[in-house]
This record gives structure tokens, sequence and C-alpha cells, in this order.
């Protein structure tokens, strides 16, 4: 069927339907301010070749990871990706699917989704994952209305400034309507203190969040946390990173109620930011309150293992006005991906690749401290990510540096005005031993 725009007399007959006069009519609740005066300024028409062409130049300006060694971190992180998640990934029975989530979904899909389920409460050492959400940011703020959802009375969220800022942008839109009042708890030392969480947590603390390792790379005292929080009746929600379990304490081992994380680490891409995955898991107390959908197990009717959407408490299918959620879609794809990468890892593999995360940040820290005037900001653990305070002008030196062929970090007085010397680098194992000799090189040459 073809596309044909509106006709002058479609929009006539369409403005006469629902009582305007004119199409100025129609948007007369448009401040005029916001409003383009002009026809739009539209270049003509290109023939096929001349279109590819023109979009070529345009994503030649691009700088993607592959471009430089990328340091970048903050959420997005440049990790080894096996050939088997591609190759798994990109058959067509996956790659061409619509993202699942009406009755009729095959078999293959629901099978893959409960391993993927399956391997995130192996990670995370909770009882239940949903079907993956949306990503990192937006699973934060899900945690909370669920949170909600099981305890509606208390009015007070916890939330550390060490989490993500962007997580708590996204927390503080979802919240803008609903009568709860968030309150950020102030880390200068690039981490919760406890004594601080004890100043604001009471008995009307709805839930506690704490990113772990957090947005300065640094590690929370989680167990302790976890402890003042059971003890106030509120619940405890950690944004974790996924990599970080191989070597560090599961969440459901330090009294995690929810955990949630940004799964682009798991065998995805960095594209630019996105789309990614959002990670969610409980403890079994919570399952009727989890947002999205869960695949389960059982038999047909021949006694057959097969696989249903066991809950799906959403508002588009039975539970309409009592869904825990206005999720429609779930990033299929990239839990697929998620899945076939923990598979082909295993645990020894996931180990291994936290400890050389590890070791290889702290060797770069190390040298690069040796260099005039820079040192480590925070004096706490970290794990793959670190935050330098530098010499001079950070955009700057991120320009320079970037210019030798290194993706350098992140200026931390982005997000951080009170840290606007440091930047935040975040080392993979994918960084060689010659990346990270040659980017000590190249800082040196930079803040001379």
């Amino acid at each position: 069927m073809s596309y044909i725009l509106n006709t002058e007399a479609d929009q006539r007959e369409m403005l006469a339907k629902i009582g305007v006069a004119s199409m100025a009519d129609l948007f007369k609740m448009i401040p005029p301010g916001f409003q383009l005066p002009r026809a739009l300024d539209v270049p003509p028409s290109l023939g096929e070749i001349e279109l590819e062409q023109h979009m070529g130049a345009l994503a030649a300006k691009n700088i993607s990871a592959n471009d430089a060694v990328c340091f970048l971190g903050g959420g997005a992180y440049d990790h080894f990706i096996p050939a088997a998640v591609d190759a798994v990934a990109s058959r067509s029975e996956y790659y061409t699917a619509y993202t699942p989530y009406q009755a009729e979904a095959s078999q293959g899909s629901l099978q893959a989704f409960f391993e993927y389920q399956t391997l995130i409460c192996e990670l995370t050492g909770l009882d239940v994952s949903n079907a993956s959400l949306y990503e990192g940011g937006s699973a934060v703020a899900e945690s909370v209305l669920m949170s909600i959802s099981i305890d509606p009375d208390k009015p007070k969220v916890l939330i550390a400034e060490s989490v993500h800022p962007e997580y708590r942008q996204t927390l503080t839109t979802y919240l803008a309507n609903l009568n709860k009042q968030i309150v950020t708890l102030p880390t200068p030392g690039g981490s919760l203190d406890l004594s601080e969480l004890n100043k604001h947590l009471d008995d009307k603390t709805l839930c506690v969040i704490v990113q772990h390792p957090n947005f300065f790379g640094n590690l929370e005292g989680v167990d302790a946390i976890a402890k003042a929080c059971k003890e106030k009746g509120a619940l405890f929600v950690v944004s974790f990173d996924a990599i970080s379990l191989g070597i560090l304490k599961r969440p459901g081992q330090y009294g995690a109620d929810i955990a949630v994380a940004e799964g682009q680490c798991l065998g995805n891409p960095m594209v630019f930011g996105g789309p990614y995955l959002g990670v969610m898991a409980c403890r079994d107390q919570f399952v009727r309150k989890i947002p999205g959908r869960i695949v389960g197990q059982t038999v047909d009717r021949n006694n057959k293992r097969c696989w249903v959407l066991t809950l799906q408490t959403r508002e588009q299918h039975i539970r309409r006005e009592k869904a825990t959620s206005n999720i429609c879609t779930n990033q299929g794809l990239f839990a697929l991906r998620a899945a076939v990468y923990l598979a082909a890892l295993g645990p020894q593999g996931l180990k291994e690749t936290a400890n050389l995360c590890l070791q290889k940040a702290h060797y770069l820290a190390e040298e690069l401290c040796k260099l005039p005037g820079v040192s480590l900001k925070f004096k706490q653990p970290f794990f793959k990510e670190f935050t330098l305070e530098v010499p001079g002008d950070v955009p700057a030196l991120l320009a320079k540096l970037l210019k030798a062929g290194y993706h350098a970090g992140l200026p931390t007085g982005r997000w951080y005005p009170e840290l606007g010397n440091c930047v935040t680098i975040a080392v993979t194992e994918k960084r060689t031993r010659a990346e990270l000799d040659g980017f000590v090189a190249a800082f040196k040459a930079a803040t001379l």
C-alpha cells in the first residue's frame, strides 16, 4: 500500500471533524516563541547514489570507540565481545523478531528469555529476574516505582550523590508528579558515609539507593548500608556493575532487596550510547511487584517442557489499572546477547575478566599518579574506574589526548561542578600493556 501525504482536502476534513477552523488554530496552545515562523528549509531531493554519498560523509564525522584507544566509562564500556554473541544474536530467528510481549511469542524467544532470567539470578544471587528493562537509568527509576508499590505509605527516597547523575535525573523525572521526596545524600569523599545515611534514614524512608561500584568507580560500604536499611525497615536498592560481580559480593549476599544494572557491558557494543539493556532482579517476596514480564517454565498437554509468559503485569494486558509499570516492550535482542555472553564466559571467565579490569585499572592509576600534578581524587577502593585530579583545563586535556589517539575519559565536572579539575577513567580487560603505557606517555605530553 502506497504511503501518500495528507492532501489539503484531507486536512480540511480532519479539521472540520475536530471542530477547528485552521491549522493555526490547532497549534494555538503552543507558545509563539516555540513555533517556527517560516517554512522548513529543506534542500532539494537527492538521487540514491548522491544520498548514499551524503549520508556516508556525515557518518564519517563520527568518532567511535574503535577509532581511538577507549578509556570511556560512566555506564558505557569497551569490553570484549566473544564472536559467539554476534553469531547467535544475528540469526534471523532472533535478529528480525519484534521484541516479543504478545501471547503468541515463539517458544525459542521465550526460552532465550528464560535462560537470561536464570543467568541474571545466578549473577545477582537474588531469586527473581524479569525479562529485561530499557537501560540502567530507567531501571533505577523503575526500582523506586516498584518500592512504592511494595510500601506505598512511606514518602522518602534516599539516593547517594555518587549514583550516576543521569540515573538521578531520570528518577526525578519519574517521580515529578508523585507525592514522594527525593533526598540526595552528599558524598564528598567519593562514597556514601554511613553517618550521613543515618542522619536521614528513619521509619519514613521507603528505600535507599546506592551504586556499587559508583559513578566515580569507588566501592560503597554495601554491607553496612544493608544492615542500616534493615534496622529501619527501608528497602535497599543497588545499581551494580555486572562485570564486577566476577570478584565482588553479589547483591543477594549482602542484603539488597532490589538490584538493577546497565547491561551494556554484557556483550553489547557501545553504539554511541544506546540502545542498551536494563537489568532487574529482586527477592522472591516481591515477585508480583516487579515491572515488565517474567517468562516461566512449565509443561504442555503432552507433558513436554515449554515456556510461557508467567507474569506480565502491565497496562497493555489484563492488569490495566493494576499494572506495576507502563513498560510495553523489552530490550529482547540485547537481553539475548547478555545471556549468550554470560553463558560463553561462565563463572570463571567472568572472574578473569573482572580481575583483568581491576588489575589494569590500578596499574594505570598508579602510573598516571607519578606524573606532576596528577593524583587520585578519592582515597577509596575502586574497581575498573577511577577519578583523577589533573592540572590545567580538563576539556583541553581530553581534546589533546583524542588527537593523540585516546578517548581519555569523562570530564567529571560535567555533572559535578566542584570536580571541574577531574577526569574519570575506565579500564577494561581489552586494554593492553602497550596501550596503557602509551596512554601514560600521551597524558604526560598533554599536561606539560
